[in-house]
């Protein structure tokens, strides 16, 4: 089902709920964005390689594939920003959501003011991102890093990693600054450059992004300061 009322962005909503996903689309299609809604993981999929969304909305509980494993293919692609929608209120499920790789949590029941500010912000950091990487065409060489701005690829050692887009960008922050320690708001400010973002989730995608990168070397931590990327020491 899709409701369309204009010139917004296309919003895919997954989620089993059938009165929730009639609230979702009657906020957000006043808001003119066209909302298309998957009852189940599989059809969601379908729908995601269809449409090709700006954002999706994902309910945590799903009856084929849990919304957990449907992040992780989601993810896959690395291309659109994902709100995950979850009746948990735990602070566990929140770090375990952006540890996933979504890039902001919702807690039901929420306010119809809530949700559209939540899509907004998350599209306009989206909108943003891309801008930011638009504007970059050059590269960064190190004995460990090539970092492709235009290309937005990055290889390690001569292997290609797969980083999300906002990894991308947070990496990319680093590597314009090689032994500068970075404060999580100065990260936020070129990575995200949205004011909603908390320290936090900075420095879990900071987490992420070693985990990717498989070499705690490579970005240090600076207590009570920051971050730090160390380039490889040259024999």
């Amino acid at each position: 089902m899709t409701t369309s009322q204009g010139g917004g962005a296309k919003l895919l909503v997954i989620d089993d709920d059938p009165v929730l996903c009639e609230l979702v689309e009657s906020v957000l299609a006043g808001w003119g964005h066209t909302v298309s809604v998957a009852a189940d993981a599989a059809t969601g999929l379908k729908m995601l390689f269809a449409e090709r969304p700006d954002l999706v909305i994902l309910d945590v509980n799903l009856p084929d594939l849990d919304g957990w494993g449907m992040l992780e293919r989601i993810r896959e692609l690395g291309e659109m920003p994902v709100l995950m929608l979850t009746s948990h209120d735990q602070e566990v499920d929140k770090v375990r959501a952006l540890r996933g790789g979504a890039d902001d949590y919702l807690t039901k029941p929420f306010g119809r003011q809530e949700l559209p500010a939540r899509v907004e912000a998350l599209l306009r950091r989206s909108r943003r991102g891309s801008e930011i990487d638009g504007d970059r065409t050059d590269f960064y060489v190190d004995g460990r890093l090539t970092v492709d701005q235009e290309h937005r690829v990055v290889t390690q050692r001569g292997e290609e990693v797969r980083l999300t887009p906002l990894e991308f960008r947070l990496l990319s922050s680093f590597v314009r600054h090689p032994g500068q320690v970075l404060s999580p708001d100065q990260l936020i400010e070129m990575a995200w450059r949205d004011p909603l973002v908390q320290p936090e989730q900075a420095k879990l995608y900071v987490s992420r992004l070693r985990q990717k990168l498989g070499e705690a070397e490579a970005i240090e931590t600076v207590r009570g300061f920051g971050y730090r990327y160390l380039p490889p020491e040259v024999d």
